[in-house]
């Protein structure tokens, strides 16, 4: 019989500081590509895609002087795994406290991996409305894409193994920001 054995830190991906150059560098590409800031949302995924987005947005308004609204959506009930993840899975508030029509929306998330949190994402977003278009920004790609999804802003591509997991760590939630890779080791 294998037992899990405690999952332990296999190294540190971003430190604090690095996270906040990766975040700067992903602004500065949005206004870019989008030529400003105007018409521009973000809308952060639970949970961590919320304090990333808000982290945009005001760097953002710093960088081209506009307010960029941002909202928050919860992808729980567009989950294509939601039988297998809790009999009564946790519903959080989705709120987009402005009109999609005309606005160019970032969606923003912590890390991408298979692209399922994404589908469902788009899922729920349109649900709501037709924006103009829809971007993806990710801290961390790690790969193993199971549908055919790629983020536009990505703050760190990181090659992983399925047997390998992502923890975004931000000060908001958990007291730091740090981005680290940790192993699951079996033991028999």
């Amino acid at each position: 019989m294998c037992r899990r054995a405690p999952m332990t830190p296999k190294a540190t991906i971003l430190s604090g500081d690095e996270v906040r150059r990766a975040l700067t560098r992903i602004a500065h590409e949005i206004v870019e590509r989008n030529r400003g800031a105007e018409q521009l949302a973000l809308i952060g995924i639970h949970t961590r895609g919320i304090p990333l987005a808000a982290r945009l947005a005001a760097k953002l308004s710093e960088l081209e002087g506009v307010e960029v609204p941002t909202g928050r959506l919860d992808i729980t009930l567009y989950r294509d795994d939601l039988t297998e993840i809790a009999q009564q899975p946790i519903i959080r508030d989705t709120q987009v406290p402005f009109d999609l029509r005309n606005r160019r929306v970032v969606l923003v998330d912590d890390v991408l991996y298979t692209g399922r949190t994404v589908r469902a994402a788009l899922d729920a977003l349109i649900d709501l409305g037709r924006p103009e278009s829809i971007q993806l920004a990710v801290l961390v790609d790690r790969g193993h894409r199971e549908l055919p999804i790629r983020a536009d802003y990505v703050g760190k591509n990181l090659p992983t193994a399925r047997s390998e997991q992502v923890k975004v760590k931000l000060r908001e939630s958990d007291g730091e920001d740090v981005v680290e890779l940790w192993d699951r080791e079996e033991e028999a």
